[in-house]
């Protein structure tokens, strides 16, 4: 069907990374210019508060509850697409994607649940396929950033030396920023259903978990999970807590396009600590944190002193000063079958958890409703990379301060 009131609704405006997501958007494009948007959530007296402090008297508001289908579907109806902030999605996130997929309206979000994207493909891929409904999980800092990087990295390969990379590494290089309160919330809670259950452990084992039935890769994948040296790059790594979903995303987006980085594609990502016994002792410090936090969030007592004492509450986070003094810098390094090498990186002007994904959240959404035509993207469950790739990465790069570049 064609939604002709809006061209998207940003749900869940008066969270956090909503409230950024509605400062960015109604900067970038107007609140009354040529994107038709509004915004949208449970609570009439917080979103009339959120369109003062946008300063909007033309800004449309619309109600709806997160548990409640009808009135998630009255919304659907309204809009071509739907940008939704409202998480733990595992715990509050599936009926807006049922009203979704019934509607045939375009989705897109900022989750990094693993088992909750599964659980959301296996049960509606087919619905959102017969209606035309586009869902695109993973758009913000998880996992744009690595699914975009990857993909840009593929297109210089293939330009320049005539063949794909068959295995690429990530790093991330420098980083400034918080963990949101609804990302620690999100993990929190996926490590609690682990615990719980063994076949969700192993799924999470899994890198190839939400790609399509029968992809997979015959090696091994790379892992750091511990403190590594990695000769590439001459320095120490740690584990990356934002690599578990960052690597299925990247791996399923290569399902997705036809397996153009190869059918036995590797793919891995990591925190640069630096180099000598230095760089060794900060990754073997990050590990230990690691490795405790999710202890801790397995274990019910001890889970409940980190969420009441310890970890950012969700709807909490670093003030705007902080959000603008973040940044991040990520270095990917491919490789082809016959042995040559290509480097690039991505950086992003913004905190990763904050600012900066409320822009990549806001020009997915754009993206989605203005540049990616229905007739040639039909409906289901894509990944930023296999629906949106350059037309995204012009947009981020134009607007939303990350640069895409090759650096070697």
């Amino acid at each position: 069907m064609e939604n002709q009131n809006y061209d998207l609704v940003v749900f869940g405006a008066t969270s956090f990374v909503g409230q950024i997501l509605c400062h960015y958007l109604a900067s970038q494009y107007g609140t009354d210019k040529d994107l038709k948007w509004a915004i949208a959530g449970r609570s009439m007296s917080k979103l009339d508060a959120l369109k003062r402090d946008l300063d909007s008297t033309s800004l449309p508001v619309l109600q709806a509850d997160a548990a409640d289908l009808q009135s998630l579907t009255a919304l659907c109806e309204k809009t071509r697409v739907v940008i939704s902030t409202v998480g733990p999605y595992a715990l509050y996130g599936e009926p807006l994607i049922r009203a979704c997929v019934q509607t045939g309206t375009d989705y897109c979000d900022l989750t990094g649940e693993v088992q909750w994207i599964r659980q959301m493909i296996t049960r509606y891929e087919e619905q959102a396929q017969a209606s035309g409904a586009r869902i695109v999980h993973c758009c913000g800092f998880d996992s744009i950033p690595s699914d975009l990087g990857v993909w840009f990295l593929q297109n210089e390969a293939t330009k320049n030396l005539g063949e794909p990379c068959t295995q690429v590494k990530m790093r991330v290089k420098a980083a400034r920023g918080g963990l949101s309160g609804g990302t620690v919330a999100s993990l929190i809670n996926v490590t609690k259903e682990a615990a719980a259950n063994p076949q969700l452990r192993k799924e999470l084992a899994n890198p190839f978990s939400l790609a399509p039935e029968g992809h997979k890769s015959n090696q091994r994948q790379p892992n750091v999970k511990s403190a590594e040296y990695d000769p590439d790059f001459d320095v120490w790594l740690a584990p990356f807590m934002m690599a578990p979903i960052n690597v299925r995303i990247v791996h399923r987006s290569n399902a997705l396009q036809g397996a153009p980085y190869t059918e036995e594609f590797l793919y891995d990502e990591a925190m640069m600590t630096g180099k000598g016994m230095k760089g060794r002792l900060t990754a073997l410090g990050i590990t230990a944190a690691l490795g405790s936090f999710i202890a801790g969030a397995a274990i019910k007592p001890t889970r409940w002193v980190l969420e009441k004492f310890v970890v950012p509450k969700p709807g909490e986070g670093p003030s705007p000063e902080a959000q603008k003094n973040g940044f991040y810098d990520l270095r990917f390094l491919g490789m082809t079958a016959s042995g040559k090498t290509v480097s690039t990186k991505v950086t992003g002007d913004m905190d990763p958890g904050y600012g900066s994904t409320g822009k990549m959240l806001g020009e997915a959404g754009v993206c989605l409703a203005l540049d990616i035509d229905k007739a040639s993207t039909g409906g289901g469950f894509w990944t930023p990379a296999s629906i949106f790739g350059e037309k995204l990465v012009n947009r981020l790069c134009e607007n939303a301060g990350l640069t895409f570049e090759r650096v070697g």
